[in-house]
């Protein structure tokens, strides 16, 4: 017996909220619940690009569907190689490639810059960090269309001009030690450290060069700050030690701290995409996505 009903306007529109709600909210297992998944990022046509820290496979989620794939294989460059930051740009995917140093204690890392054709995988550009022991850790595009890259460990920012094959020196500076989650607002450089739960702006001087990196303060404790995008005027922080993803809006030398999500385990990365937020969270090896808040 098929049973009719009438619904109320009410009750309808709180049942599409319901539904869209749900339909912005996704989780994906990349790969198991070790891949450890550090950071991450939207092709063009939609697909979902995340990298490993724990193995030497950078995943591709194809749009529509919940099924990590392995798109580059890096398990030929030496034992223990991971992943650190992904970013896409244009067709060109720029990923962190961390591979340890045999037979070296304490621990060091050579670490490289590579750019892979976001559709195929072919790669493009490799570019490896200068020193012994370098971290290579995340990037973003500037106005000026070229890629600045943090090196962690080095307190380090380098410079890859737009068709260059090599990068140069950007700024070295104290403030940097940790230097992790990178990106521009409103054509202003900001990055945090993760080592001391630190947020800077890099301000540009009339010469054209970096000038100090000047102290945000941020109006509630953020922990472990790590991937860092920028949507709607505000930053996207991933708190890594706190498990939560922030917005931070910035006004002047100050930060408000708005918490988006919380409950997390150890999220890495927070990239925005259209109507969505996806999220890194490496402590249960998945990819998940909140509704992009108005």
């Amino acid at each position: 017996m098929i049973r009719t009903f009438k619904m109320s306007v009410g009750a309808a529109c709180a049942l599409l909220a319901l539904s869209t709600t749900a339909a912005l909210s996704a989780e994906v297992l990349i790969g198991d619940a070790k891949s450890q998944p550090e950071s991450l990022t939207i092709a063009p046509n939609g697909d979902l690009i995340v990298g490993s820290a724990s193995t030497p496979f950078v995943y591709k989620v194809k749009k529509g569907s919940t099924t990590a794939e392995k798109f580059i294989d890096a398990s030929a460059e030496g034992p223990g190689t991971f992943f650190f930051g992904q970013l896409a740009d244009g067709n060109t995917l720029w990923t962190c490639q961390l591979t340890p140093v045999a037979g070296v204690t304490p621990v060091q890392r050579h670490t490289a810059l590579r750019g892979f054709d976001i559709r195929t995988g072919k790669e493009k550009l490799r570019w490896n960090l200068p020193g012994d022991n370098t971290t290579c850790n995340d990037f973003t595009v500037g106005p000026d269309k070229a890629l600045y890259i943090a090196d962690t460990g080095n307190a380090r920012i380098y410079r890859l001009a737009p068709g260059a094959s090599a990068a140069e020196l950007y700024l070295e500076h104290r403030n940097l030690t940790g230097i992790d989650g990178i990106t521009f607002l409103n054509g202003t450089l900001y990055v945090n450290s993760v080592f001391f739960n630190k947020l800077w702006r890099v301000d540009v001087g009339a010469d054209g060069k970096p000038k100090t990196p000047v102290d945000i303060w941020m109006d509630a404790p953020v922990k472990g700050p790590d991937g860092m995008r920028a949507a709607g005027g505000k930053l996207l922080v991933a708190e890594n030690g706190a498990g939560k993803i922030d917005s931070l809006t910035i006004a002047g030398d100050t930060a408000h701290v708005t918490v988006l999500k919380d409950g997390l385990v150890t999220p890495t990365a927070a990239e925005p995409a259209g109507d969505v937020i996806w999220i890194a969270e490496r402590g249960t090896g998945k990819a998940i996505s909140i509704p992009m808040p108005k």
